[in-house]
């Protein structure tokens, strides 16, 4: 149950103001984490209009079971391909309660689990917005999952921009915390997964007109994916902005 919300953040403040374009990405990443040494692409959207926001965004996971065909493509076994489909609902940006909005999303993969959340977010900037926080609070139902003790979610979503005064320095990342009904062998469960995906990119600048960056990302999880424990997964990668 990963998510990136990390694009939503970064333009959710112009996209109200000014009711942008939509802003899309492309991203690879190769994992180092143990076991893993595979790639990801994923690839976001963001679109802001005078009654909200529109976010989703899709990972691809090259990881077949089979180790002959570990890079042959997208592993059509447990961990295929992942999506996130998000609604914010915000029809009233003129007023003194802009910062918060309603909250849909759904999260789905192709092995045929899903959940729908429902909720609240809000959202905190700078006065020039070049830095960022989004909470959110969800009520979460599970299809596929087997349903969870606490089926609650909470989501802390953050951006900053330019970091350290270094231009095209960019922090930023999210992290997930939910109810999950996790059993470890016999009676050994647990009640909550913790994920955390921090990113720093760097803007390779005048290559190929800024649309590039190269940077890396931190998975950092706690009883996550089948995986008991904490887990740490660096990754490396390229960021193609449209």
């Amino acid at each position: 149950m990963s998510t990136k919300r990390i694009l939503a953040v970064a333009v959710a403040a112009l996209a109200f103001s000014l009711g942008a374009k939509a802003q899309t990405n492309v991203q690879t990443f190769y994992d180092f984490g143990k076991d893993r040494q595979y790639v990801t692409t994923t690839f976001e959207m963001f679109k802001g209009d005078k009654f909200g926001d529109t976010f989703f965004f899709i990972d691809h996971y090259y990881n077949s079971t089979d180790k002959n065909l570990k890079h042959d493509g997208v592993s059509s076994a447990i961990n295929g391909s992942y999506f996130e489909i998000e609604r914010g609902i915000n029809f009233w940006q003129d007023s003194n309660l802009k910062d918060f909005s309603g909250h849909i999303e759904y999260d789905g993969t192709t092995w045929g689990q899903g959940t729908w959340c429902f909720g609240a977010k809000y959202f905190f900037h700078s006065a020039d917005f070049s830095k960022t926080l989004s909470l959110y609070a969800m009520y979460e139902t599970f299809r596929g999952f087997g349903e969870a003790d606490i089926p609650i979610k909470f989501t802390a979503v953050w951006g900053i921009n330019n970091l350290f005064g270094v231009k095209g320095l960019t922090f930023k990342g999210f992290a997930d915390l939910w109810g999950n009904n996790c059993i470890w062998g016999l009676g050994d469960e647990t009640k909550w997964t913790f994920l955390t995906e921090p990113q720093l990119w760097i803007n390779l600048g005048s290559v190929f007109d800024g649309h590039l960056d190269i940077g890396t990302e931190i998975e950092l999880s706690y009883n996550f994916a089948g995986n008991k424990g904490f887990m740490c997964n660096p990754c490396a990668g390229l960021r193609w902005a449209f």
